[in-house]
């Protein structure tokens, strides 16, 4: 406990300044290094970390994507989108063309899994980015909602599980969560976001509905604790405790931004759906 302690701390200490200055070009070279991190966990999760010609693609475009949607490179949220899925694409044929010439050395069901969790991965942090730098400049107030989602989420899930916790959630994937605990999450997070709503809205002008905070409120740890479920799912399949061992106490880049991961994709759909719906952010 108090190795996990001090290792969050020290965490936090590094990322509150990457998140305070992310007007700058300081925080996309952050995400993209944080998510080449994850390919390197990803990847070697599934055995494959040494297999450089099938590696070394997916490094480049964790480096890249998230960065070039900083507003120098790409400002618009749908030319990103395509560039994305050209790049999945492109990655998705040089990955089966690969497997192919290796003549039966390499499984296609182990390189297409790296290909699926190499998406995944990529396609969450690059959310980030494009939720800070969208929404009509409120994104700068909005993105922060991701991580207080999935880490206000995290953390009363866990000493409310620990306090009260009596009915297993689902123990054939990780053991220690509670029903309780869930809810527990949810509720605080909930009150975390209608006080984060009052706050931007007296002191910065955010004028957002308190309704829409309550919305994602409730649906955003939902959705954390889908994520940090799934790559609990994905550590049971290939059979290791932690992705990495950067974090004392915590484990690699993908065990501490697990339940965050899930929540920025959401966030960047939640704007899709209602901008195609009306032309109109919804945040």
């Amino acid at each position: 406990m108090k190795t996990r302690i001090i290792t969050a701390i020290f965490a936090i200490a590094l990322f509150v300044p990457v998140c305070v200055f992310s007007e700058y070009i300081i925080f996309p070279i952050s995400i993209s290094l944080i998510c080449a991190v994850g390919i390197f966990e990803i990847s070697k999760c599934v055995g494959l970390h040494k297999n450089l010609i099938l590696t070394i693609p997916m490094y480049l475009i964790a480096l890249i994507l998230p960065f070039i949607r900083y507003p120098w490179f790409v400002s618009s949220d749908k030319s990103f989108a395509l560039i994305g899925l050209c790049v999945a694409f492109f990655m998705l044929i040089y990955s089966l063309t690969y497997t192919m010439f290796c003549k039966n050395k390499l499984k296609v069901s182990d390189v297409m899994s790296l290909y699926a969790l190499f998406i995944y991965v990529v396609g969450c942090f690059s959310s980030i980015v494009m939720v800070r730098y969208s929404n009509d400049g409120i994104g700068v107030y909005i993105y922060l909602l991701i991580f207080l989602g999935a880490w206000v989420s995290d953390t009363f899930a866990y000493f409310t599980g620990r306090l009260i916790g009596k009915h297993k959630l689902i123990p054939e994937i990780s053991p220690k969560k509670t029903v309780e605990g869930a809810i527990g999450g949810v509720l605080f997070t909930l009150v975390t976001f209608i006080v984060y709503g009052f706050v931007v809205k007296n002191n910065y002008g955010v004028n957002l509905p308190i309704y829409q905070y309550c919305i994602l409120g409730i649906l955003l740890p939902i959705i954390s604790q889908i994520g940090d479920l799934i790559a609990s799912c994905v550590k049971r399949q290939y059979n290791v405790k932690d992705f990495g061992n950067i974090f004392p106490g915590h484990g690699g880049v993908l065990d501490r931004f697990d339940s965050v991961m899930l929540v920025a994709p959401t966030l960047c759909m939640i704007n899709a759906i209602i901008n195609l719906c009306n032309g109109v952010y919804i945040l």
